[in-house]
C-alpha cells in the first residue's frame, strides 16, 4: 500500500470517530468533531499556517475526502474547543507505535519564538498574544542560534523514532532540568520500567541525579570540561534529536505556528505533535522509516 496524504487523514479519522462519543445532531454544523480534527492533521501536514489559505487549499485538494468543509471563522473556534481532545491523540496514537514503549529516550528543549525583535515586543504590548502569556513568556536565549528570543521554550521527551512521549511549553526562564524531572513523572511506562535519558551539558547536579533515580530515570550526557575522564561518547545519538526538531521546524511549520492567542497557541502545537505521532504510527505499519514525511506533504 503507497503512504499519501489520503491514507493517513483516513487513518487518522477512523480512529477519532472510534474515540469520540456520538453528540446530537446540529443542522448548522456542517462536519462533525472528526473532521474537524482531520482537517487539523491535514493543515499540520501541509504546513499552511494560514486557515485562510488552508481551507483554500483544502476545497481543491482534499475536496474528495470531504464532503463539505467549514467557514473560517467556524473551523477556528471548533479548533480551540477541540485542542484537549487533540492533545490525548497525542498519546492515544503513541500507544501504537513501538517507540511508546522504548526505555531508551532524549529530552531536550527548543525555542518557541512569539517575536524576534524589541521593537515587535513592544508593538505585541497591546495584542491578545501578550496580554495573555504576560506572567508565562518571556526572553530566553537560544544557544544554537547565539541569538536571544521572546517567547516559550518547549520541553520535550521523544523516544529514538520521533515518537513524543511528554512535552511541556514553559517560560525560557524556567530550569529545565526541573521541567525534566516533571517530564519523567507524566510519561507513561511499564510497570518497573526504568528510563534511561540521554541530554545535554545542562542536565547536571547531584541532586538531579537523585531526584530521577527516586522516579526509576538515570541521565546520560556529555562530559564538561570542568569534569575528569572522557565521558560516553553521545554525539550519534544527540545527533538524533536535533534530526526529530528539523522534522518538526522544516515539514511540520513548527516555528511559523501562526498563533495570536495563548489557547491558539496550545492547539497549533497539539496538532502538530498529533500529525507526527500518526505518520510515525502509521509508517511502522507500513514498514517504512518512521519519520519519512515527505510523502504526507505533497
Amino acid at each position: 500500500m503507497d503512504a499519501d496524504l489520503d491514507l493517513l487523514l483516513i487513518a487518522v479519522y477512523c480512529t477519532v470517530d472510534d474515540l469520540l462519543p456520538k453528540r446530537p445532531g446540529n443542522a448548522r454544523r456542517r462536519i462533525s468533531d472528526a473532521e474537524v480534527i482531520t482537517l487539523c492533521v491535514a493543515q499540520a501536514m501541509l504546513g499552511i499556517p494560514s486557515d485562510r489559505r488552508f481551507l483554500a487549499t483544502a476545497r481543491w485538494r482534499l475536496g474528495h475526502l470531504f464532503a463539505q468543509l467549514p467557514e473560517r471563522s467556524a473551523f477556528h473556534k471548533r479548533r480551540l474547543r477541540l485542542s484537549g481532545v487533540i492533545e490525548s491523540l497525542i498519546r492515544e496514537f503513541a500507544r501504537n507505535s513501538p517507540g511508546f514503549y522504548d526505555d531508551l529516550l532524549l529530552v531536550d528543549s527548543t525555542p518557541v519564538e512569539c517575536a524576534r525583535s524589541r521593537e515587535t515586543v513592544k508593538r505585541g504590548g497591546q495584542s491578545s498574544l501578550a496580554n495573555a502569556i504576560s506572567n508565562a513568556a518571556d526572553y530566553g536565549y537560544c544557544a544554537s542560534h547565539s541569538r536571544f528570543f521572546w517567547g516559550f521554550r518547549l520541553h520535550t521527551l521523544f523516544a529514538l523514532d520521533g515518537t513524543p512521549r511528554a512535552l511541556a511549553l514553559t517560560s525560557p526562564k524556567v530550569d529545565e532540568r526541573e521541567v525534566c524531572l516533571e517530564l519523567v513523572r507524566r510519561c507513561e511506562r511499564q510497570p518497573g520500567q526504568m528510563l534511561i535519558l540521554i541530554g545535554d551539558k545542562n542536565f547536571r547536579g547531584k541532586q538531579f541525579e537523585a531526584d530521577l533515580k527516586a522516579l526509576d530515570a538515570q541521565i546520560l550526557r556529555p562530559r564538561r570540561k570542568d569534569e575528569p575522564g572522557h565521558g560516553p561518547r553521545l554525539a550519534p545519538i544527540r545527533q538524533r534529536v536535533e534530526s526529530i526538531y528539523w522534522t518538526c521546524k522544516d515539514i511540520l511549520t513548527f516555528e511559523r505556528h501562526g498563533a495570536r492567542t495563548l489557547d491558539n497557541l496550545r492547539v497549533r502545537l497539539a496538532m502538530r505533535f498529533a500529525a507526527l505521532a500518526a505518520a510515525i504510527t502509521l509508517n511502522h505499519r507500513l514498514g517504512r522509516p518512521s519519520r519519512s514525511l515527505a510523502c504526507y506533504t505533497a
